[in-house]
């Protein structure tokens, strides 16, 4: 268990050293500090996770800041891939019409404009279940939370890219479509 005082004199002087570890894998400060607090909330709800007989605390933040910091990297790169397909899919999903053509692909690219307004973590698992085909329990493994988080995250980013484009109800779970 932590002594607040303390946990707080740690994040002053080790928080730097988790920031710049994620910076290194990530290249964005903004996304490198959300890590470094993440490492922190960890490290407050699990101490017993730091082990001192395999290391310095210094050293074990920068371990955890850098796996996390990879671990956001990586899903990152399959939500970045899975809206490439989308947007290059939408060729197979019409019948050659031009004009059709040209509707659809003006519904996904403000499905997908609709999606970016969802916080990450649902934009993250929304693309991965519906660009990359992942399950619900897939997800939960590669963005490292519980199966009904997962779920959630699917959810309530439908919900707010359904709300971005105006879309009341669709029932078939697809983005697009009429208001």
């Amino acid at each position: 268990m932590w002594d607040p005082r303390e946990f707080s004199e740690t994040y002053r002087r080790l928080a730097p050293i988790a920031v710049r570890s994620a910076e290194r894998v990530l290249h964005d400060r903004a996304a490198a500090e959300d890590v470094a607090q993440d490492v922190f909330v960890r490290l407050w709800e699990r101490p017993s996770a730091f082990d001192p007989a395999r290391g310095s605390l210094a050293s074990y933040v920068s371990m955890v800041a850098r796996s996390r910091a990879l671990d956001r990297w990586r899903s990152r790169q399959a939500a970045d891939a899975a809206t490439e397909r989308m947007s290059h899919d939408v060729d197979l999903h019409t019948d050659g019409n031009a004009a059709d053509l040209a509707d659809h692909r003006s519904r996904v690219r403000a499905s997908i404009a609709a999606l970016r307004e969802a916080p990450h973590e649902q934009r993250q698992a929304v693309l991965l279940a519906y660009g990359a085909g992942l399950s619900a329990r897939e997800i939960a493994v590669a963005t490292k939370v519980p199966v009904g988080t997962a779920k959630s995250r699917i959810r309530l980013g439908l919900i707010r890219t359904r709300e971005a484009l105006g879309v009341v109800a669709l029932g078939d779970g697809s983005l697009g479509g009429a208001a």
